[in-house]
C-alpha cells in the first residue's frame, strides 16, 4: 500500500475489513486485512485520464457490498435423496445450501463477475456445495452425478478471469479449499511431490521450503510456479487452465511442470503415466491438462520439483530508448542460447510511464536522469527481471542479459526497479478493487504471439483497446520463449457497467483472435472466451476436443454450460477470422 500522506485531497479509500458473511467479503480480493490504493501521482494521472476531479472521488460509485449476502431467493432444486447421498459420501457437515457458501464458488475474479457481484445480479448458484477430503470420496460423487446426470462444477482458488467456475446449469459445485489440499507424497530421488488439486500455491512452496524438516529431505524446494494469483489460486486450477507463473522463462508453465494427474470422470479413474519422457502415443498428461473439469474431475497432481536457492538470484532491470530496439533485444536474449533467467518482463511505453510511478521509480533521482540521457516518456521501456539456479549458470545468464541490453543501448536502472517489482508482484490486484469503488475498472487479457508477428499484434490490439476514449492500456511481453512470447495487456477505464465491460472485452478478443494470435497464452479458455476457440483452432482440429468430450463425458454434466466452447450453439460462436 501507498505509506506517503497525500498532500492534497484524498479519497476516502476504504481500509477496513469486509463484515463477515457479506458481498464485499466474497468480490474483494484475498487477505481481507490488506489494503492497497494509489499513491498521490497516480491519483493525479488517473484524474487526468479519465476527465476526473476531486468531487468524483468525495463518494463511492458504485456499492462497496458491506450489506450481508442473505435471502437470495434461489432455493436449492436438488432433490432431498441427492442431498442425503452427498452427505453419505463426505459427511453431513460437509454438504450445505447456505445462500453464502453457495455464493462464494458462483463466479471468479474477472471485472465482469466482480461488477455482477457489486450489483447483486446473481446468475447462476450452484444448488449445493460440497467440501470433499480424499480422492475416493470425488470418485464418488462423481459416479454418482453420472449414474443421476447431475452437473458438476468445481472451485478451486476462485482465481479465474474466464468464468471458468460459474455453475451454469446449478447442479453441485465441489469446493476443495476446505479440505482437499494435502502431500499425498514427496519423492526426493525423483524430485517430484504429489499433491491433492485443492493445494495452495503458498501451502504447496511452504512445504517444499520445509522438506528437511517435514520429509527429511537433504535440502529445501520450489515448485517454480508463481503466477500473479499464487497466493490465492491452487495446483488444479493452475493445471486444468494450463496456466503459467511469473517465472516460467526458466522454470517452465505448469505443462512442462507436471509429471502425471489423476482424474475422477464419468468412465472412471484415469492415471496418466509418471515418466519424464515417453513415445507411447499422445500424450494422455497433454491431453487432460486444459480439459478445464470437462473431461473429469482433477484430484491428485505429481509435479517436478526444484532445488531452492534464492541465494543465487540476480536481479536485473534496464531502460531501452523504444519499443522497436527493446523486442530486437528481448528475442537475441532469448535466441543466443546462453540460458533463460527466471522473470523476464519487458514494458511498452505506456506500461513504462505507469510503473515508474506505481514501483516509485518517479521519487529516485532515477526519473529526471533518464529525461537528460534521452529515454523520453511514453517512447522508452522498461526491462526487468532476475536470474534463479546454480551460482555459476545465474551469474552466466545475468552477464549475457546484461551484454545484450548495453549492445542496444539499454543503460542499466539498479536492482531497486526489481526489488520493487517483487514487493508488489502479488498484490497488485488489491488496487482494483479500491479503484472500482469509485467507477475505475480494470482487467486483463493476453495472447501468445511469435515474434514475427509481436509487432504487428500489439499494434492492432492496442488500437482497439484505445477506441474506448480515455483509457490506459498498457502492455508487457512475458512467459517468453526463442519463438515468442506471450503480449499480456492491462486496461483501465472509467467503467461501472457488467455489460458494457463485456461489449468492450469483447472487441478485445475479436482483434486478438484477427490478428492471428493465440487466444490465450496462460488463462485458459472458461465460458468467457469460449465462443473463439473453435475458429481460432480450426474447425476439424476443434472436433478432437468434441471427441474426446463425448468419451469421457457423454451426457455432458461435467462444468456444463459453454466451458472451452462443448456445448455452445453455433450462433453463439464467433468468427472474427473472416471479418
Amino acid at each position: 500500500m501507498s505509506t506517503k500522506k497525500y498532500k492534497g485531497f484524498e479519497p476516502k479509500w476504504i481500509k477496513t475489513v469486509a463484515p463477515e458473511g457479506s458481498y464485499r467479503s466474497i468480490f474483494r480480493w484475498g487477505d481481507p486485512e490488506f489494503f492497497k490504493w494509489p499513491k498521490e501521482s497516480l491519483y493525479n494521472l488517473m484524474k487526468d485520464t479519465f476527465k476526473m476531479t476531486d468531487d468524483d472521488f468525495k463518494q463511492y460509485n458504485d456499492d462497496i457490498g458491506f450489506d450481508k449476502v442473505e435471502n437470495l431467493g434461489r432455493s436449492c432444486k436438488l432433490a432431498k435423496e441427492h442431498i442425503d447421498a452427498l452427505k453419505e459420501i463426505v459427511g453431513e457437515e460437509y454438504v450445505t445450501t447456505d445462500d453464502y457458501a453457495r455464493l462464494s464458488v458462483a463466479y471468479g475474479n474477472t471485472a465482469y463477475d466482480l461488477l455482477r457481484l457489486r450489483h447483486k445480479r446473481i446468475d447462476h448458484l450452484p444448488d449445493v456445495v460440497v467440501y470433499p477430503d480424499t480422492t475416493e470420496q470425488v470418485e464418488k460423487i462423481v459416479a454418482y452425478v453420472t449414474k443421476h446426470k447431475i452437473p458438476l462444477y468445481v472451485y478451486g482458488g476462485g482465481s479465474s478471469v474466464t468464468r471458468g467456475v460459474e455453475p451454469m446449469k446449478g447442479g453441485i459445485t465441489l469446493d476443495m479449499r476446505k479440505r482437499f489440499n494435502k502431500v499425498i507424497k514427496f519423492n526426493e530421488v525423483d524430485q517430484t511431490i504429489t499433491v491433492q488439486a485443492g493445494m495452495s500455491g503458498p501451502k504447496l512452496e511452504e512445504t517444499l521450503h520445509n522438506a528437511p524438516q517435514l520429509f527429511g529431505a537433504k535440502r529445501a524446494y520450489t515448485c517454480g510456479h508463481f503466477p500473479q494469483s499464487f497466493e490465492y489460486s491452487s495446483v488444479g486450477g493452475w493445471v486444468v487452465t494450463r496456466g503459467a507463473g511469473q517465472n516460467s522463462t526458466y522454470y517452465g508453465t505448469i505443462a512442462d511442470i507436471v509429471l502425471s494427474q489423476r482424474y475422477a470422470t464419468p468412465i472412471g479413474v484415469i492415471q496418466t503415466s509418471h515418466y519424464p519422457r515417453e513415445a507411447t502415443g499422445p500424450s494422455l498428461n497433454q491431453i487432460m491438462m486444459g480439459s478445464e473439469g470437462t473431461f473429469g474431475v482433477l484430484t491428485e497432481v505429481t509435479l517436478k520439483v526444484f532445488r531452492w536457492m534464492p541465494e543465487n538470484r540476480k536481479r536485473f532491470s534496464y531502460m531501452f530508448k523504444n519499443w522497436e530496439i527493446a523486442m530486437k533485444a528481448a528475442r537475441e536474449m532469448m535466441q543466443c542460447e546462453c540460458g533463460y533467467s527466471s522473470v523476464f518482463r519487458l514494458s511498452d511505453p505506456e506500461e513504462t510511464s505507469l510503473m515508474l510511478k506505481l514501483y516509485n521509480v518517479d521519487d529516485t533521482p532515477l526519473a529526471p536522469l533518464l529525461d537528460k540521457l534521452g529515454y523520453k516518456d511514453m517512447e522508452r521501456c522498461m526491462f526487468l527481471g532476475f536470474t534463479d539456479g546454480e551460482k555459476g549458470y545465474s551469474a552466466n545468464v545475468a552477464k549475457n542479459i546484461a551484454k545484450i541490453a548495453l549492445k542496444n543501448g539499454a543503460i542499466p536502472m539498479t536492482g531497486y526497479v526489481t526489488k520493487s517489482w517483487e514487493k508488489g508482484r502479488f498484490n497488485d490486484p488489491y488496487l482494483r478493487d479500491t479503484l472500482m469503488d469509485f467507477g475505475i475498472c480494470t482487467d486483463t487479457l493476453e495472447c501468445t504471439v511469435n515474434w514475427s508477428n509481436m509487432a504487428q499484434v500489439h499494434r492492432d490490439v492496442r488500437k482497439v483497446c484505445h477506441a474506448l476514449p480515455n483509457t490506459v492500456v498498457t502492455t508487457h511481453m512475458s512467459h517468453c520463449y526463442p519463438q515468442g512470447a506471450n503480449l499480456y495487456f492491462i486496461f483501465i477505464t472509467k467503467m461501472s457497467d457488467e455489460e458494457e465491460f463485456k461489449a468492450y472485452h469483447t472487441t478485445i478478443l475479436d482483434a486478438i483472435q484477427k490478428s492471428g494470435a493465440a487466444i490465450s497464452h496462460h488463462h485458459g479458455i472458461g465460458k468467457m472466451f469460449a465462443p473463439w476457440l473453435e475458429y481460432s483452432l480450426g474447425e476439424k482440429e476443434y472436433g478432437v476436443f468434441r471427441a474426446l468430450k463425448n468419451y469421457f463425458d457423454p451426457d455432458y454434466n461435467l462444468n456444463p454450460g459453454g466451458t472451452i466452447g462443448l456445448d455452445l450453439k453455433p450462433e453463439e460462436k464467433r468468427n472474427m477470422l473472416n471479418k
